[in-house]
């Protein structure tokens, strides 16, 4: 009864998109555990880039179904309209492949608006959210407050409710922010649209996937975000309103432990992170601008979901051993080690200094955090184009020596690498 889940390792943005859709191809179903449409997972098949934010990556291939599980928060007009865009370009996407949990939650215009009011009166302490909702979303979850996706066929009662709901946003609305509020019964109507739509995708989804792995089909969860993201385990308050690590898995699919096989953390061969908070590995001169891009290709790192520039770093091990502690991984997919081509030297920070100390673990404190420097090891670079690259052995010996350092500061073995944005542009070594 096998389940394999991908996790980031860093503060998300580390291509699971990437990994996932190159593990679909082995497995029967691919389900997305946690977030929103905050989340934004690139593929490049060929010339065609297919940016997802809510269907699971593994949809681009014919082979699995794919699933959104109740640990989830979906907006229905944001995943009606990733339907009819992959339709159009000849993914099918029907509810014959594609399941939505009963138990995933639902984001309204109401949660977007009180997102957008929040991020603006919290002013130059902002935590820099997607301005999605899905904060406002999982808030109503924790308070009972929630509307779930199992009145996407009962329309009356989801009109009603959805009535109910944005009627006390509003009040929220207006008292604490001065802003004037949504028109409950539009929302409403177009909710009941969004229903007739999607009602035929609802699935009781634990027993979904409890059905499929006694039956040994294979399974692949995907995660969004990541793990320095998690409410629990991330750079808390900069972090989502969801546990995107392991954990959360188990939880937003509703299975247990005793299923999971192997846990992939997927982990860029530099460090990025949108928003506001703490990034001790941060550069900000040339040697940024080199990592980042120019933004004139779709794998720059700038957000798939916001279009933001990724504030960008060297490699950093201390954040990768908390990851591996966290998540129980078994093993590293590396990416976009090409980026690192024609460096003389490259950094990698292998632990920190406080106060003074030096420490090997990441520390959970905001304000110690905002102290620590990084220690780094520096590393010989490659000047080679190494794109074309499909064997380790077809490295540069430098590239290769950066594989195993990573391996050997995370305590976990490097089994992928990705050398380029394509499909294919992998290194396998599983």
């Amino acid at each position: 009864m096998p389940l394999d889940i991908v996790v980031g390792t860093q503060w998300g943005d580390e291509g699971k998109g990437r990994i996932t859709d190159l593990l679909a191809s082995e497995v029967d179903i691919v389900a997305r555990f946690s977030g929103g449409d905050n989340a934004g997972h690139t593929v490049t098949i060929g010339d065609e880039i297919f940016k997802l934010h809510l269907i699971p990556s593994g949809i681009v291939h014919s082979r699995p179904e794919c699933l959104i599980g109740n640990g989830a928060v979906v907006n229905p007009q944001i995943l009606w309209a990733e339907i009819e865009n992959l339709q159009e370009r000849g993914v099918e996407a029907g509810p014959q492949r594609l399941k939505l949990s009963r138990h995933a939650h639902l984001i309204t215009p109401a949660h977007v608006a009180l997102d957008i009011a929040r991020e603006e009166n919290r002013g130059g302490e902002a935590i820099g959210t997607t301005l999605r909702g899905i904060g406002p979303a999982y808030t109503d979850k924790t308070s009972r407050e929630g509307l779930r996706a199992t009145l996407l066929d009962q329309p009356e009662e989801l009109a009603e409710a959805v009535k109910d709901h944005v009627r006390q946003k509003n009040e929220v609305l207006r008292a604490l922010y001065g802003q004037e509020g949504l028109d409950p019964e539009a929302v409403a109507e177009g909710y009941v649209n969004y229903a007739r739509r999607l009602g035929r995708y609802l699935v009781e989804s634990s027993i979904y996937l409890h059905t499929a792995l006694q039956k040994n089909r294979r399974i692949l969860a995907e995660g969004a975000q990541g793990t320095l993201l998690d409410l629990d385990h991330g750079t808390y308050p900069f972090v989502t309103s969801s546990y995107p690590t392991a954990g959360g898995a188990l939880v937003g699919l509703g299975v247990g432990p005793g299923v999971v096989r192997h846990v992939i953390g997927v982990a860029k061969a530099f460090t990025t992170r949108v928003g506001s908070g703490p990034f001790p590995t941060e550069l900000h001169d040339e040697q940024a601008g080199r990592l980042r891009g120019t933004g004139d290709n779709p794998w720059d790192e700038y957000g798939t979901t916001t279009g933001r520039a990724r504030r960008v770093g060297w490699l950093d091990a201390v954040i990768l051993r908390h990851a591996v502690r966290v998540n129980g991984l078994t093993e590293l997919a590396l990416t976009k080690l090409d980026v690192l081509s024609g460096w003389d030297e490259i950094d990698v920070c292998v632990a920190y200094e406080l106060d003074g100390e030096r420490i090997d673990f990441f520390p959970s404190d905001q304000q110690m955090l905002e102290r620590v420097r990084p220690v780094y090891r520096r590393l010989p670079g490659w000047i080679q184009d190494i794109t074309g690259a499909r064997r380790l052995a077809d490295l540069p010996l430098q590239a290769r020596h950066y594989i195993d350092f990573v391996a050997e500061a995370s305590g976990t073995p490097v089994t992928i690498v990705s050398v380029g944005p394509a499909r294919e542009q992998v290194i396998w070594d599983r």
